[in-house]
């Protein structure tokens, strides 16, 4: 048998080394690749940030807030009536709660008729001036006679055609007349005080028994309570047959129409925000299919927890510092909100575009118009002013056939 070759040790050992060689060479190419990689991503990160990036500030810690108009009412009564439930749409003036009125019923009655009685007095009022006056007139005459009788006894007891004793009669006569005169004329400018330079509808004790009606009537009216804006009815606590008293929460009235987005930004991401930078936002119930837009209508005044309950107490020996959020008020678009609602609560994505530094910090103008408001409040007191009228028409004597006298002393 023939005994096998042996390789030859110096080609084994140079094939080894090739190998090793490509191995190692390998490696510093995939090395200078890594690092080339990584120089690329690091410039395209940089050109990124200082063209892009740099004028963006984001933050997911967002969340739908607006109006929450609670539904309270302004007198006592019972509930006998609700006319909307929860996530009812109901629009401003439509009735929400209806209170018994008999007890405001009762009540106007009383009033109504209070006025009338005032009115009343107050004619007799005016009767009472007549009738002073009248007296007065009276009492003048019998001065006068009773004058004339002294003058007249004055010059026969000269003459002793008559006694002193007389003459002292006469005396207190017409000391007699004159008190009464006098106390007539005070009669006269007390009743005159009561009456002058007015008319029934314009005396003091007239008008207060006309603004006891007004304030019944009213609260007659506020026995039906009413949405004071349109929105949906959220949070209704109230029940048939519960008593409830002046503001009592008895449900909630969100407009969703005039919601707004409050983002909670870092400090440190506040640097170059301004009011009236455009924003986008998205939203988790509708994902990124649909984008909202809109704008900064405020930088918060104070973070969260300075005006917490218990705001912290930083002056402590273990304080660590810690990065405040600040909360930045978004207006979104009305139109994109009526094609996409948004509820009270909801999470937002918010992204503030910070080319347009141009926009103030902080508000320098105040409001010029009402923030929020309504009307439905503003009763009509038409109806009210006709039902004083017709009472103190009814009540002054010219439907009932007063004599010409007492006509003309009520109305002058």
């Amino acid at each position: 048998m023939t005994s096998p070759i042996n390789p030859n040790p110096v080609i084994e050992e140079n094939r080894e080394a090739e190998i090793k060689a490509r191995r190692l060479n390998r490696r510093r190419w995939l090395l200078r690749g890594l690092v080339a990689l990584i120089v690329v991503v690091a410039i395209i990160w940089a050109l990124y940030h200082f063209l892009v990036g740099r004028w963006y500030e984001g933050t997911d810690d967002a969340y739908v807030d607006g109006n929450v108009v609670q539904i309270t009412p302004q007198v006592p009564g019972t509930v006998i009536s609700i006319g909307a439930d929860d996530n009812d749409y109901v629009r401003e003036g439509q009735t929400l709660v209806k209170l018994d009125p008999s007890d405001a019923n009762v009540k106007l009655a009383q009033a109504e008729a209070a006025l009338a009685q005032t009115v009343r007095k107050v004619r007799g009022l005016y009767s009472s001036v007549h009738t002073s006056k009248a007296d007065v007139a009276a009492r003048e005459a019998v001065v006068q006679q009773a004058r004339a009788d002294y003058q007249r006894r004055k010059g026969l007891a000269s003459s002793g055609a008559i006694s002193a004793e007389e003459l002292a009669h006469a005396r207190d006569a017409l000391t007699t007349a004159e008190s009464a005169l006098a106390a007539a004329q005070a009669q006269l400018a007390a009743s005159n005080a009561l009456v002058s330079d007015t008319k029934i509808t314009t005396q003091p004790d007239v008008n207060a028994a006309a603004a006891a009606v007004r304030a019944a009537w009213l609260n007659d009216q506020r026995t039906t309570i009413v949405a004071p804006v349109s929105g949906y009815v959220a949070k209704r606590t109230v029940q048939v047959g519960q008593r409830v008293q002046p503001g009592t929460p008895l449900m909630a009235v969100v407009p969703l129409h005039d919601v707004w987005v409050d983002a909670n930004f870092k400090e440190t991401q506040l640097t170059d925000m301004r009011i009236g930078q455009p924003v986008t936002l998205t939203s988790d119930v509708y994902g990124g299919s649909v984008t909202y837009h809109g704008h900064i209508a405020g930088l918060g005044i104070g973070t969260g927890s300075a005006f917490s309950l218990l705001p912290a107490q930083n002056a402590s020996g273990n304080w660590i510092k810690i990065v405040q959020r600040l909360p930045v008020r978004i207006a979104l678009e009305p139109k994109e909100l009526e094609k996409h609602p948004l509820r009270i609560g909801m999470s937002m994505n918010v992204s503030v575009n910070l080319h347009n530094q141009s926009g103030p910090i902080l508000s320098k103008t105040p409001p010029q118009h009402p923030v929020f408001d309504t009307d439905v409040f503003a009763h009509s007191k038409a109806e009210a002013d006709a039902l004083i009228a017709k009472i103190i028409q009814e009540n002054s004597g010219a439907a009932a056939g007063t004599s010409p006298v007492a006509t003309s002393a009520i109305t002058h």
